[in-house]
């Protein structure tokens, strides 16, 4: 598990990494985004277990 920690910490700092963290923040910022990712998160979360 915490071999799979130290790779995602590696690409977070890697220049990708940044990048998408970078564009995250800036979908995030954006009122229309934000609200189809909370529609999106409550239908997962609705889904029954398979």
């Amino acid at each position: 598990m915490a071999s799979l920690m130290n790779r995602i910490r590696a690409f977070g700092r890697s220049p990708e990494g940044r990048r998408l963290v970078a564009q995250g923040k800036r979908m995030a910022s954006d009122p229309r985004t934000r609200s189809e990712a909370k529609r999106l998160f409550g239908r997962l979360r609705k889904r029954p277990p398979n």
